[in-house]
């Protein structure tokens, strides 16, 4: 009997300005992860040394990291259609956020005559550039860029309100999917050292956050509300970024150096998170955070400013505690009322769980993005 040929494997190519560590690029590991073997993904970061999350893919995953044009640059006719024909050959096109608009209008510039595969582009947020106000010529790019894409998805209300507004996207183009997180793995109490560098003595309580070093996170901003908190209680900064040092002369100048502590990036949040007994959140833009969601299924209470669609994710017992956005006193304050009452953080925190199980678990993200990308091609399953 002749053996019948193995289905040849999906080639997924997926461009990112940074492939470090971040919401979307570990969203993007999640996927990869959950999709198997049978599909083989190419992972462009236009930083070639910005590839931290690649730690957290699976082995048996299938990904190499080829040499591309640079993501950045002058749109020059010559330039975008060098980005397109290294486009071909592929399946299906990922591309994520304004970092890698250039391919998408090189894309949607050459898709007919060089006969490209789908592309499906990803918006997950601003950077500091644009934390306050969009950038109106940004705004012009991204209506053209995304003529010719099959889908733009988003995580948030926020952002699909500005998608179908400041972008001008039809609303049949636009898909929302909420990060999800396996969240039956969270909510464990670690040891006191799961932690590199940082253990937890007898009597400490630690506020936590898990974020990006970067600007637009204004972690100088979470320093300065923690630090009149009591004595025994720590901050404990996971992630990795270019705002490290700056976080550490805030700590020292106020003279808690000492109490906060900068570990690194953590591959596996649900084994750690249990360490802490209150999440808090400074940032200056969001839309959907995954941390957020990792809080609540790590039973937490959160103490954040009430951006993007945070006030719509957490349990409504928890949403007096967010913020009007920049309002470093009442966050401080918010802080400080959590940290004082052990039985309200603990109520708060199986409020959040709650909704955690209930709305964000990962099964449900992971089939939407296999139906999504699955139409994309044509096809009735993914891979």
């Amino acid at each position: 009997m002749k053996r019948q040929a193995p289905a040849p494997r999906l080639r997924v190519l997926h461009l990112h300005s940074s492939f470090d560590p971040g919401g979307k690029e570990m969203r993007a590991v999640q996927l990869m992860n959950a999709f198997g073997p049978e599909v083989a993904h190419s992972v462009v970061s236009a930083v070639p040394t910005a590839l931290g999350a690649a730690r957290a893919i699976d082995p048996a995953t299938l990904v190499d990291y080829p040499e591309f044009p640079a993501l950045t640059g002058k749109p020059f006719p010559r330039r975008l259609q060098q980005l397109a024909r290294a486009m071909a050959g592929y399946d299906l096109v990922l591309t994520y956020n304004w970092g890698a608009m250039d391919a998408v209008l090189a894309h949607t510039a050459f898709a007919e005559v060089l006969k490209l595969p789908p592309l499906v582009h990803h918006e997950d947020g601003f950077n500091q550039d644009e934390a306050e106000r969009l950038k109106w010529h940004r705004n012009l790019f991204r209506r053209i860029a995304l003529f010719r894409a099959q889908w733009l998805v988003v995580p948030s209300q926020r952002l699909e309100h500005i998608a179908r507004t400041a972008w001008k996207q039809p609303a049949a183009m636009v898909r929302r999917i909420p990060n999800g997180i396996p969240v039956f793995a969270y909510g464990r109490k670690p040891k006191r050292d799961a932690l590199p560098r940082v253990i937890k003595h007898p009597g400490e309580q630690w506020v936590g956050t898990l974020a990006g070093l970067r600007a637009v996170k204004n972690l100088p901003r979470l320093v300065r509300a923690f630090a009149p908190l009591p004595d025994h209680w720590q901050l404990v900064i996971l992630g990795e970024g270019p705002e490290r040092e700056a976080i550490r002369a805030t700590a020292a100048a106020l003279g808690v150096g000492h109490r906060v502590h900068l570990p690194g990036h953590v591959a596996h949040p649900a084994e750690v998170m249990g360490l802490f007994d209150l999440f808090a959140l400074s940032s200056d833009s969001e839309q959907f955070p995954i941390s957020v969601v990792e809080a609540m299924a790590s039973k937490l209470a959160i103490a954040a400013p009430r951006v993007g669609d945070v006030e719509a994710m957490v349990a409504g017992e928890n949403r007096r505690f967010l913020t009007a956005p920049g309002d470093e006193a009442a966050l401080s304050a918010a802080l400080a009322e959590l940290a004082e009452d052990a039985a309200l953080r603990a109520a708060i925190g199986a409020a959040n769980r709650a909704r955690a199980e209930a709305e964000y678990d990962e099964a449900a993200m992971i089939a939407a993005y296999r139906k999504l990308y699955a139409g994309a091609l044509g096809r009735t399953t993914f891979p």
